[in-house]
């Protein structure tokens, strides 16, 4: 059903994306608006091409709250589409129940360009192309995660290097969220430099940027012990067994640990952290839509991931002032924070090294404004501008073959 509901990209070789005559179709598909950074990207990504005049449209497999919650933060006018029995959907059917019904949809929409907005996507996207052949519009692909993937056993990870080779034979532009990651994708896919193109992850609009920045003018006595926060789901790749046991390792009794997310975890976390000693200090609130609170009464931020892609999280914390420590997860990691100007990073699984550093940090930034200047470089504003200039480039290259 169509609903109408009442909210530095750079390649190699660059090329100058001529002025549109009609505004640039944009099809974007999620399987759901379930709390994901991927998915929250994504939407605030579609409203700002939306409000530059493109003419966008959103795909949604799964209905469910979370749906609907998603939906009110869209402009009023930007279309999408729930896809009809939706609600019937779970994790494990939602790649099968979209296969079988986006096609139809771009047949109807004939949109300029399809948008993946990650890792989860590429497989819907090669399905496209495979099912729709020459029909299926040029295709962007956001690497969203770690490629490299040290969390898998040899031969899965064997078998995902494989599959990255094969799906780049359907992508037709790769798009990193840091510098770092082009070496990354030409080396796990194979594809040309010409391929690949550099957008830093759009994560803080300007607003946001300036809201974040006015969280902290000092931070608490420090009599009253750190605050540390993590954010994520409560998931395998997030490692927050490591984070409780280091937790527990370097805490002293006035420290505090909160945990935002949800996810199957949960009963295995709150064990542990009753195992631990440390139930009395750690919180697990649950998802929460708006960081700001919860930012501005922490001291530390901490990831302490497995791998990850660009943590959006993570230039929120610095905006907002915190001290940041992290596992080493991604190749962008030292990007983001800035050579260790912004944040400390430890090996990916080490207890003792993420304990020892959670117990040095500071309670802020060192150097605040330092710190503002790095997140500006991940603006909505400059991100969307540089996926539409891709996006002119590609369609018109597609154009004149």
């Amino acid at each position: 059903m169509l609903l109408n509901p009442p909210d530095h990209a750079t390649t190699p070789a660059p090329i100058a994306a001529p002025a549109p005559a009609t505004p640039l179709k944009i099809l974007t598909c999620l399987h759901s608006f379930d709390p994901g950074g991927v998915e929250r990207v994504a939407l605030r990504l579609n409203s700002m091409w939306h409000d530059s005049g493109a003419d966008v449209r959103l795909v949604i497999g799964r209905d469910s709250d979370a749906a609907h919650a998603g939906i009110k933060a869209l402009p009023a006018d930007l279309r999408y589409e729930i896809i009809p029995g939706g609600e019937h959907i779970d994790r494990r059917t939602q790649l099968v129940w979209m296969l079988r019904h986006l096609p139809a949809i771009i047949r109807r929409e004939r949109p300029d360009v399809l948008f993946c907005a990650g890792n989860t996507y590429s497989s819907v996207s090669v399905g496209m192309k495979l099912i729709l052949g020459r029909a299926c519009p040029p295709i962007v692909a956001k690497v969203s995660n770690d490629l490299d993937r040290r969390d898998m056993g040899p031969v899965l990870r064997f078998f995902y290097h494989r599959w990255l080779r094969a799906q780049a034979g359907f992508i037709d532009r790769y798009v990193g969220m840091a510098p770092a990651m082009a070496d990354e994708i030409a080396r796990a896919t194979g594809v040309g430099r010409d391929r690949i193109a550099i957008v830093n992850d759009p994560i803080l609009r300007g607003s946001e940027l300036a809201r974040f920045a006015g969280i902290h003018v000092e931070r608490a006595d420090p009599g009253v012990g750190r605050h540390f926060v993590a954010i994520g789901r409560m998931k395998p790749q997030k490692n927050f067994s490591l984070l409780l046991r280091a937790f527990a390792r370097m805490a002293t009794p006035v420290d505090r640990l909160t945990i935002l997310g949800e996810g199957p975890e949960r009963p295995i976390l709150e064990a542990l952290a009753s195992t631990l000693g440390v139930a009395d200090r750690i919180a697990m609130p649950g998802h929460v839509s708006d960081l700001t609170a919860w930012l501005a009464d922490a001291d530390v931020f901490v990831m302490s991931s497995d791998y990850e892609g660009v943590p959006a999280v993570l230039i929120e914390a610095i905006a907002a002032n915190l001290a940041v420590v992290a596992t080493d997860c991604s190749v962008s990691m030292r990007d983001l924070v800035g050579g260790g100007a912004f944040g400390q990073l430890v090996p990916v699984g080490d207890e003792a090294a993420l304990a020892a550093t959670m117990a040095q940090a500071p309670r802020s930034q060192p150097d605040h404004e330092a710190a503002l200047d790095h997140a500006r470089h991940f603006t909505l504003e400059q991100g969307a501008a540089d996926y539409l200039a891709l996006m002119r480039t590609l369609v018109a290259q597609t154009a004149q073959r």
